[in-house]
This record gives structure tokens, sequence and C-alpha cells, in this order.
């Protein structure tokens, strides 16, 4: 187990050993070390494993003031309780203004301390720069939104404090919040997926709301990962999603005062006690938010969660709901049975590889009018009942929506593009999990976005709030909740993705829709071929960084990632496609390999050489 270095420096051998590790004028902080080995310097923001712990230590009598900017953004990285070391490097009135826990600022790497300014003499002390490159922001929601990588440079400024040994310098202004590099930030957190009910449905769907919290005990509030989650769960939706969801519990809901830590049983049960304000709530209200924290927590630990007790503020039982009742309020899609994989082949027939199938001599056409030869398809997409398909003509002018059984036939197109070529016509089609068809017309004279209100009602016009500003839909994709929205947009020849909100409002039956408040998925990328979604928050995207090469590589739908998101390389990709299931493996198109997928743990394999469009149901 790793030493404090503060407790063990005081021995001649371990001293000198604390000291090489954590360079001790210049650095506030130790990573933990291992009883054996070498000893190496850690500098900030190259730590990314998440079991290295990082221990603050407080400013030497007399530290330059070099030594305490970069002792207070060591300090920063650790786990101490409620910042108290890195607040030993504030003077107590900033100290006291300084709250950690608002926001935080992440870069690609630690800040850089530029050159110092000496003040004037109304602006006593010195200033120092801090220099980096941003690429997210993680506000008080701890909803973390990615932007494209942005110079950084902000101000810390010190003054000479009086103390019991002289005067000593110390901050007396600083940035906001926390200031971490981006292998600091994946060591201290972690992403998890808040549940909440979609609004405007008839049945009940949840959303995936995916919010960054502590990979241990919280500094500020002291709580374990478990209950840091729970606590965000009852604090509401994220602001980008709350238009769209709902949660059942009345405002003000919270954890019982003083609840730091949630523990599981020996039976994996779960108990939530909360505040007066949940305690009159009726049992369906109740029966609902206990699926929520289930949903919730299902992916956090290892342990897998089997039952969810929610109780009132006196200790009395509220609700009690273990996972199969959780699945009769809001069922999973991706639970309810295997679904197959779809593609084109070379004669330009729709053909599907069952979900048990593993090998495409097992694959087979389609029943009905796109797979039998009676209409050559293009570009297709399959409803997730796997009932019904929309397809688009080889030459991308017409779509057509027909059944997927055998004796059906088909009618007459359902949208029809007049652009100029294919790649001005129609897009791939795509289906949510209400049952409603989208496409999109890039006919520069007359773009729109198209929804067809269970696949078969007369299309209407989805109009994007604010407008596209010049940018033309390239692809689309929707989420199975049906409330997300994944755009390829093109503009000035660079296609970028963006996801957007989709509101309805009016008749349930018949609502208004509009796809609101579009915010940048891949910033880090230059420009993007394909996007499929790969599970209730994130995305599996093809690519490229300024200056790199193709890169497929998994996304959350808040634009973060990691490097081992990126997936082994493939060549040329024009389509890509997932399930909702994350066990089932990645379908791509590449122009130099046809079809192919990923197994879990291998390479890419080919499925077929002359193939294209390969498709999950959605």
């Amino acid at each position: 187990m790793g030493a404090d270095p503060r407790r063990t420096g005081r021995t001649g051998a371990v001293r000198a050993s604390a000291l090489l590790a954590c360079s001790g004028v210049l650095l506030a902080g130790c990573a933990s070390m291992p009883d054996s080995g070498d000893i190496h310097a850690v500098k900030a923001s190259q730590r990314a494993d998440s079991q290295v712990r990082v221990y603050a230590v407080p400013p030497r009598q007399g530290a330059t003031p070099a030594e305490i900017v970069a002792g207070f953004m060591e300090a920063m990285t650790s786990d101490d309780t409620n910042f108290a070391v890195a607040r030993k490097y504030l003077t107590p009135d900033t100290s006291k203004r300084w709250r950690p826990e608002a926001s935080t600022t992440v870069l690609t790497a630690a800040p850089d301390s530029g050159q110092p300014v000496a003040g004037g003499r109304d602006n006593p002390g010195m200033d120092y720069p801090l220099i980096g490159k941003q690429i997210a922001t993680v506000d008080s929601q701890h909803a973390y939104q990615a932007v494209s990588p942005t110079p950084y440079r902000t101000t810390i400024h010190l003054s000479l404090q009086s103390g019991p040994d002289g005067k000593e310098w110390r901050i007396d202004a600083l940035p906001p919040g926390l200031v971490l590099g981006a292998s600091d930030f994946q060591r201290n957190y972690r992403s998890v997926n808040k549940y909440y009910f979609a609004s405007a449905s008839r049945r009940n769907v949840v959303v995936a709301d995916p919010v960054y919290i502590r990979q241990r005990l919280d500094p500020v509030t002291r709580m374990d990962p478990v209950t840091q989650t729970v606590k965000a769960l009852l604090e509401g939706p994220t602001n980008w999603l709350k238009p769209v969801v709902e949660s059942p519990f009345p405002a003000g809901t919270a954890l019982k005062e003083g609840t730091k830590s949630l523990a599981f049983d020996d039976r994996n049960a779960l108990k939530v006690p909360l505040n007066e304000k949940a305690s009159n709530v009726g049992h369906p209200q109740c029966m609902k938010l206990a699926a929520q924290i289930l949903f919730t927590l299902k992916d956090l630990s290892a342990t897998r969660i089997e039952q969810v007790e929610i109780q009132r503020a006196n200790g009395s039982q509220l609700c009690v709901l273990d996972g199969g009742q959780a699945e009769a309020i809001a069922p999973d899609h991706t639970s309810v049975r295997p679904v197959s994989q779809y593609f084109v082949d070379k004669k330009k027939q729709l053909t599907l590889l069952s979900g048990g199938a593993k090998d495409i001599s097992e694959s087979q056409h389609v029943p009905g009018p796109f797979g039998n030869g009676q209409l050559p398809v293009g570009l297709v997409g399959v409803a997730r009942d796997e009932r019904t398909a929309a397809a688009v003509s080889t030459d991308s002018s017409r779509l057509f929506v027909a059944s997927i059984k055998a004796g059906s036939e088909v009618g007459d197109a359902v949208v029809q593009s007049t652009g100029k070529d294919a790649a001005h016509r129609l897009s791939a089609p795509s289906w949510d999990g209400r049952g409603d068809l989208w496409v999109a017309d890039r006919d520069p004279k007359n773009p729109a976005l198209l929804r067809l209100a269970g696949g078969s009602g007369a299309p209407k016009n989805v109009r994007i709030v604010p407008g596209l500003e010049g940018a033309r839909i390239e692809a689309l994709r929707v989420s199975a909740d049906g409330v997300r929205i994944a755009l390829l947009l093109t503009k000035d020849g660079t296609t970028t993705l963006k996801i957007g909100r989709v509101e309805r409002q009016g008749a349930t039956d018949n609502p208004v829709v509009s796809v609101a408040d579009l915010r940048p998925a891949a910033p880090q990328m230059e420009t993007v071929t394909a996007v499929s979604w790969a599970g209730h928050s994130r995305l599996v995207v093809v690519g490229k960084e300024s200056g790199g090469v193709q890169q497929v590589r998994y996304i959350q739908t808040d634009g973060s990632s990691s490097a081992a998101s990126i997936l082994p390389g493939l060549n040329r990709v024009k389509a890509v496609a997932a399930s909702d299931d994350e066990n089932r493996p990645l379908v791509a198109y590449s122009e130099d390999d046809g079809i192919v997928w990923l197994p879990t743990g291998a390479n890419w394999q080919t499925l077929v050489e002359d193939g294209s469009s390969p498709v999950y149901p959605g």
C-alpha cells in the first residue's frame, strides 16, 4: 500500500525517497508510492490511472511565489478533505470565497506557468499567468461539455501576507472552481448515467443523462460514489436535458440530512433514506424513483444491484423495488431480445445476419420487396421491432417503407427529393424508439429534416431551433428514447457532429416536433464521416483530428472520451453501425474491405467483400 510522505518522511532513506517522488519545493502533492521499485518524479496531469492517489502537502515556510503557484495547482488534484491543504495556499478571505465544487475547467494537460509580472502601486504583489489548451468545462450540475480545443489563459495573483513567522506569499485572486489537466480529471472523476423519464411519451421510457462524479470520496461532501450518484439524480436532470424529461418526486427531495454513505447489504440491496419532502408521495411515484435509482446504479458498481428500498426520513419503508419490477416500469429496449445485423448486398437487396449468426454464410435476404429484388435499394433503416424497413432508392431520390415479412408489397414513395445528384438527395433513414421514421433531404434548394409518425404518416418538417446557419444535414441518427438526435452537418466543406434535443409540444398523438439546442459532440475532430448510437449515452464516430488519420472511436454524448475509446484502425470507413446492446459487435463499411465487424477482444474481420449500408435496427 502506498505511503503518505508527510508521515514516512521522518527517517533517512524513506524521507529521501519521498523527496524524490514529490520534488519537494516544486510539487505540493505526491502520488502514493509502491513499497519497492524505482522512484520517479511525477508531474501533474501525467497520471491517468484511477488507482493512483495524490496527497496534498502544505506550503513550506518561506516558499517563493513560483512554489506557491505550483503547489496550489498540484493540491487541486488531490482528494484532500474540502481541499483543506489547497486552501493553505490562499489568503483567508480568498479561501472563504473559493468554491472548488462550482465548476471544473479541463485542459489537455496541467497548465504551464508563464513569466510572472510584478504588480504596480495600485496592485502590489505578483501576477502568474496560467497557460494551456481548454477542452471542456464541468458545471455545478456535474455536466461535462466538450469544446473545440481553445487557448486558455488566466492569472493567479499573489500578495505578501503577515503571519506568525513573518511575511509569506499567498494567493488572493484565482480562476473559479478547479483547473485540471485531462489525465488528472480522468483519474479523479468517472462518467455516470443518471436516468429520467421521457416527457410526452405514451409509455415509460428512461433517458440517460451523463454526469461526472468523483472516483472516490468527494472532497467537499465526503460522499462515496454511490451516494454522490444518488444525490446527483435527486437534484434533477441537467439543464440541457431538462426540457424533455421529468422525475416523479416533489421539488426539494433529497437524501436524508447527514447521509454520506449508501452501502449494499449481503443481498445486494440498497436502502435510500430521503428527507421529509418525499414522505407522503404515492406508491407509483415511489416505484418510479426506485426504478430511476436502480437503472442509474446498475453500471456504477461491480456489485449487481438486486433491490432498492426507499425510506422516509423517520426510517420507515416507502416502497421496495427489484430488478424485474424495474423492467416492468420502464423496459430496457436492449434486453428484450437479440437483434439482427442488416446490410445491402451486391445485388442491392436487403440482407440480414440473424442475432445468433457468426458467419456471412448464414445470411439471408429479408422477405418482401427490399429483399426479393422487386426494388433495388441503396440506403436502409430497419425499425426497432424488425417488422418494417425504410429504403432509399439507389439514386437516393425516393424513400419507401414496407414490411419485411413474407408476401408484403411496396407502395408509392413516401418522400421524394429533386436534388441534382445522390449526394444532394435523401440521407439514410433512421427509426426512433417511438416508431417514428426520420430522414433528411439534402437538396440545397429545398433542405428539410422530415419525420413520418409511425413510419406511415405524412412527412412533416422538423424545425431546428435555432437554424442551421448555412450548414446542411449530411446524415442523422435518432436515439432509441426518441429525445436526442445526432446530426452530421456539412458547412464550408467540413462535416461535424452535433447532438440536438428533440422537443414535442401539443397533443401526444399529433405533436409539433422540433430540434433544439444543438451542441458539439466531437469538437476534437476536424471532420466526421459517420456516426451511430452505441448505447444509452454513447456514440461510435468515424472521423479525424486536425492533421491526423481517420479513427473509429467511442464518444459520450457530452463529448467526453478517453484514449481507451479509440478502436483498432480501419481504412476508408464510410458507414458504421452499433447496437443499443453494447455486447453486440460493431459493424462498418470500408471501401477497402467491404462489410466488416469487430467482435469483442478481436480485430476487424471481413463479413462480405461486396456490400454496403450496414445497420442495426434503429
